[in-house]
């Protein structure tokens, strides 16, 4: 079954996974998921993650990280900004704070998906794609 918007359903089944306690969720396979996963990584959010071969298609196979045990999880929340029936830009003077800096925020620029830090420095904005803290 085609989703409208893969990514919200990527997030989605993150945020599900996390609020189950579980270890691991696969979501079927982008790039732009697939820079979304090693974002996810490059910040501590999720331990690691693989490209699965499932016949026909791949998924990707994400580890998720808790604390010392389940009931403290490292991502407490997961917000979708940009949707296809409403893009959100944001210019390199309006990049987003999530929550004063203690979160991301993924933007999607022409230098690739990046977070809003790494926006920052390299003086580029672009569409906001979500939040995570």
């Amino acid at each position: 079954m085609t989703t409208s918007d893969p990514i919200a359903d990527m997030l989605t089944r993150i945020r599900n996974a996390n609020v189950a306690k579980h270890d691991t969720v696969d979501v079927p396979s982008s790039k732009m998921k697939l820079a979304i996963a090693e974002i996810l990584l490059n910040e501590g959010y999720i331990k690691k993650y693989d490209i699965v071969d499932a016949g026909s298609f791949k998924n990707i196979h994400i580890t998720l990280k808790y604390g010392e045990d389940k009931n403290e999880k490292i991502i407490s929340g997961l917000k979708r900004i940009s949707k296809p029936g409403l893009r959100v830009y944001a210019g390199k003077d309006e990049l987003p704070k999530v929550l004063g800096g203690l979160g991301i925020a993924i933007i999607s620029t022409n230098n690739g998906v990046i977070t809003d830090k790494e926006a920052r420095k390299a003086g580029v904005g672009g569409e906001v794609l979500a939040f995570i803290w």
